[in-house]
């Protein structure tokens, strides 16, 4: 699990700025946790902490 958040903040990092970044990795890692380690899990909650970032980042 600890390697995953690793990944996801590393390539967060580069490509998204600030709030939007931070929800993504959090998103991500909650994903991976609820889904028992689906990727399509990971992914969707990547995506959706990512927007939930943005959206209170503005």
């Amino acid at each position: 699990m600890w390697k995953l958040a690793g990944a996801l903040l590393a390539g967060a990092s580069m490509a998204l700025a600030g709030c939007t970044a931070t929800g993504a990795v959090a998103g991500g890692v909650a994903g991976h946790e609820l889904t028992h380690g689906s990727t399509a899990g990971t992914i969707g909650g990547a995506v959706v902490g990512g927007v939930v970032g943005h959206e209170l980042g503005k």
